[in-house]
């Protein structure tokens, strides 16, 4: 009866295990050597270019698997001009165009990244309306 339940426990304890390893939070991107340079901006404050860059940073750190995100900065009021007409789609009020430059670890992210690759100039197209809460819309051109 004893190796009866050692069985069922070990069973059940392997169970547990790999759904745990199957369903934990992979370690996402690295951001804490993300510098953020200045540039400066007619149409957004630094704050509004902040805001815009936390917003990138939260999905860097969800989705970039094994990477790590080492610059970003603002690519100027033309490029957002310019973004913000070919995204119509989005139907944002306003639109501002970020870009990056992020290490790509062995495993190539996710897979879909080149291993042991230095991505430059990877643009974040991101939309907000009425002042609110900037949103990634589209990233991977530059």
């Amino acid at each position: 009866m004893k190796r009866a339940w050692r069985i069922v426990l070990t069973g059940t304890l392997l169970c547990i295990v790999l759904l745990a390893a199957f369903f934990y939070p992979r370690g996402g991107g690295n951001v804490d050597q993300t510098v953020l340079v200045s540039v400066e901006s007619e149409l957004y404050t630094e704050e509004d270019i902040q805001d815009a860059a936390d917003a990138v940073l939260g999905y860097f750190k969800k989705g970039f698997d094994g990477c790590t995100l080492t610059g970003l900065r603002c690519a100027g009021d033309g490029a957002a001009g310019q973004f913000a007409r070919r995204e119509e789609p989005y139907q944002v009020d306003e639109a501002v165009v970020l870009l990056s430059a992020f290490d790509v670890g062995s495993s190539g992210g996710d897979g879909a990244l080149n291993p042991n690759y230095t991505c430059r100039d990877w643009g974040w197209g991101l939309g907000r309306n009425a002042g609110g809460a900037w949103e990634p819309l589209t990233c991977g051109y530059g």
